[in-house]
């Protein structure tokens, strides 16, 4: 299973093409995005309270 080639990276494009379509595919990548966008918010939020003490000594 090792790396992927230009070739299976150009398979695997014209595939997801055909099966969702040129107009479904920048919605995917909206949603995607956003997806991403929210778990890095909420990991950042999670963060223990020692590291946020840390931070907040820094900027006074």
């Amino acid at each position: 299973m090792g790396r992927f080639g230009i070739t299976e990276i150009l398979v695997i494009l014209a595939v997801v093409l055909l099966l969702f379509g040129g107009k479904k595919i920048p919605e995917l990548m909206k949603g995607l995005g956003s997806g991403i966008k929210e778990f890095k918010n909420a990991a950042k939020d999670d963060q223990p309270a020692d590291k946020k003490e840390t931070k907040e000594e820094t900027k006074e």
